[in-house]
C-alpha cells in the first residue's frame, strides 16, 4: 500500500489503516447498492428485508432480538415492524412470559415474500464473492470476525 503522491501521511500502520477501511468501505458501497436495486425492487426497503429475513431464518423473536441480530435501533425496528404487519407479512403477539414484550411473527404471505426472494438473494452474494478462491473466503471471513469481536 503506497500513499498517492502529496497525501499527508499519519504513520505508516495508520495510513494502511486507513486504506483499508476506506476499501472495505468502498467494496460494501457497491455490494450493498447492488443489493437495494434487487431488494427495493420487490417492494421492500433494506430494513423490512433484513427483519423478514431473520425471522424467516431464526423463527418468532422479540423486538429487542430483532433490533441486535439487525444491528438497528429500537424505535426504527418498532416502525418498520407496524408497517410489515399493516402489509400482512408479520404479527406480533403478547409474550407469554412477559407482557411488555411484544413477539414478532412471519406470517405465511411474508414467508412466501421472503422465501421466494432469498433463493435469488443467496445466488447474488455467491456472485459477488466468486473472484475469491475459498481460501480466500475463509480468510477474509475470519479477518473481518476478528476485527469485529476486537471492537
Amino acid at each position: 500500500m503506497k500513499l498517492r503522491s502529496g497525501v499527508k501521511s499519519y504513520g505508516e500502520r495508520t495510513d494502511k489503516s486507513m486504506q483499508t477501511w476506506i476499501q472495505i468501505l468502498r467494496a460494501f458501497q457497491k455490494i450493498r447498492a447492488k443489493e437495494l436495486k434487487y431488494i427495493n425492487a420487490s417492494g421492500l426497503s433494506m430494513n423490512q428485508f433484513e427483519i423478514l429475513e431473520v425471522l424467516y431464518h431464526r423463527g418468532d423473536l422479540p423486538i429487542g432480538s430483532i433490533t441486535k441480530l439487525i444491528m438497528s435501533t429500537p424505535g426504527n425496528v418498532t416502525v418498520v415492524v407496524k408497517n410489515l404487519t399493516r402489509d400482512g407479512l408479520v404479527q406480533t403477539l403478547p409474550s407469554l412470559e412477559d407482557s411488555r414484550v411484544r413477539i414478532v411473527s412471519i406470517t405465511e404471505s411474508g414467508r412466501g415474500l421472503i422465501g421466494g426472494m432469498f433463493t435469488e438473494h443467496a445466488a447474488n452474494l455467491k456472485s459477488y464473492f466468486d473472484m475469491l478462491s475459498d481460501e480466500e473466503l475463509v480468510t477474509l471471513y475470519d479477518l473481518l470476525r476478528k476485527l469485529q469481536k476486537a471492537q
